[in-house]
């Protein structure tokens, strides 16, 4: 979705997002796992976004491009259709008001759930930290062929271009307060907005370093098939963040005096949730903590990843 927003961006001046209630969903594609509300701050945290139209209707008509004073819409290359099989687009294409954009290669909200529901198979409750870790890492939500089982969809492919597109490229500016988190920030979700946007409100010129661990580190302290996502998939999520201005590409568990060195932090923070100790018992704070430059900080969220999952194996029969 983030991918998509950035091209539609990159059209014109100025975007304006159009988000869809709870209800248009069900009644068009099932189920939405987010709430609308959630949605709408989900979407407003997005970097290219300027502006949302919070109750968009499912069909796109010129009446809801001229009331926001749209000169064109804009979607990917894939078809939506109504529920009775029209296509959502058509008014606007007769018009000649509508483009289209790419849609991203190997990961869509289908394979993302595929990938979750496997994972209520008991086989990968416990994984022994013995296995080589290729043999199921590489395989969250794989049939053997190596593709999703429930789609079809191939891995997504990351490229040094995708990233220079996602990221900020801005580097931080005397006066900056250097503040870094880090974390899996896996199915990057309305829970991780709300603690980087309260991280925001810390200082007066943030610049918040996300330090993001390998799938591996992931997969030690959180267990099951987890992440979800994996590293090329969840930097892209970040990155695509308003409040995140670099990200960590395999941050190390331990926040150590090198990372913090090197990258001039004036501030580490982490949410409410458990910090589970690194592979030798040991605190992966200690050293911020030594020089009294932590923070815990309450997103006032209680939105996590396993909720997520939760949310969509309780509605799987309607996916």
């Amino acid at each position: 979705h983030s991918n998509q927003l950035r091209q539609a961006r990159a059209m014109g001046d100025y975007l304006i997002v159009g988000v869809h209630t709870d209800e248009e969903i069900a009644k068009h594609k099932g189920p939405p796992v987010f709430t609308q509300e959630e949605r709408y701050k989900m979407v407003q945290a997005i970097k290219w976004v300027d502006e949302i139209a919070p109750g968009a209707p499912y069909v796109t008509t010129l009446e809801t491009l001229d009331k926001y004073n749209c000169d064109f819409c804009v979607h990917g290359d894939d078809i939506t259709l109504t529920i009775d099989g029209k296509d959502t687009y058509e008014e606007v294409k007769t018009a000649g008001r509508y483009r289209e954009c790419k849609r991203t290669q190997g990961v869509s909200t289908t394979d993302l759930v595929g990938r979750m529901l496997l994972m209520t198979k008991a086989h990968h409750s416990n994984i022994d930290e013995d296995l080589d870790y290729r043999k199921h890492t590489d395989n969250f939500g794989k049939g053997p062929k190596g593709h999703s089982p429930w789609t079809g969809v191939s891995q997504f492919l990351q490229t040094s271009q995708k990233i220079i597109q996602f990221a900020s490229g801005k580097e931080p500016q005397p006066g900056d307060t250097i503040i870094y988190v880090a974390g899996a920030f896996d199915l990057f979700h309305i829970g991780h907005v709300d603690f980087l946007e309260k991280v925001h409100q810390l200082a007066e010129k943030p610049y918040i370093i996300a330090g993001l661990h390998f799938d591996q580190e992931v997969n030690r302290y959180k267990g099951k098939n987890y992440p979800i996502m994996n590293i090329h998939e969840r930097t892209l999520s970040v990155l695509a963040c308003r409040y995140v201005s670099e990200v960590v590409i395999g941050a190390p568990y331990a926040v150590t005096a090198d990372l913090l060195d090197h990258f001039r932090v004036t501030l580490v923070c982490h949410g409410m949730t458990e910090v589970v100790p690194d592979k030798d018992g040991s605190d992966p704070y200690e050293e911020p903590k030594r020089r009294g430059i932590f923070q815990l900080v309450d997103s006032g969220s209680n939105l996590t990843t396993d909720l997520i999952v939760q949310r969509i194996i309780k509605n799987r029969l309607a996916f």
